[in-house]
């Protein structure tokens, strides 16, 4: 599924079962919450804190499928264009960085 799709999908669902999109800064606030989720199983799960066991079953999966829901949500509410928007940056960071990536020591 192309991003176009998925935001289209996002609307279709919000309109049959959401009722309507949560506030612009609602959808921030829950953005932010569902990123900290992410962070919480990363930092445990691969990072140098011990994972809890209420945490062990959590999905990345999942809780990364909730950042994106809730991005195309602010996507389709401001009248973005996400496959536009994503085609340009993956553009401007190939014309950008490909020669700083290759160069950098660090990454060898």
């Amino acid at each position: 599924m192309n991003i176009e799709n998925a935001q289209k999908s996002v609307d279709d669902w919000i309109k049959q079962h959401g009722v309507r999109y949560f506030n612009e800064l609602t959808n921030m606030a829950q953005l932010t919450e569902e990123v900290g989720e992410v962070a919480r199983i990363i930092a445990r799960r691969y990072g140098e804190q011990s994972e809890k066991e209420s945490d062990k079953n959590k999905d990345l999966g999942e809780e990364l499928a909730d950042v994106l829901f809730v991005v195309l949500c602010l996507a389709n509410q401001t009248g973005i264009d996400l496959q536009k928007a994503f085609d340009q940056k993956l553009d401007l960071k190939t014309k950008r960085d490909h020669d700083r990536h290759h160069n950098n020591k660090k990454l060898k």
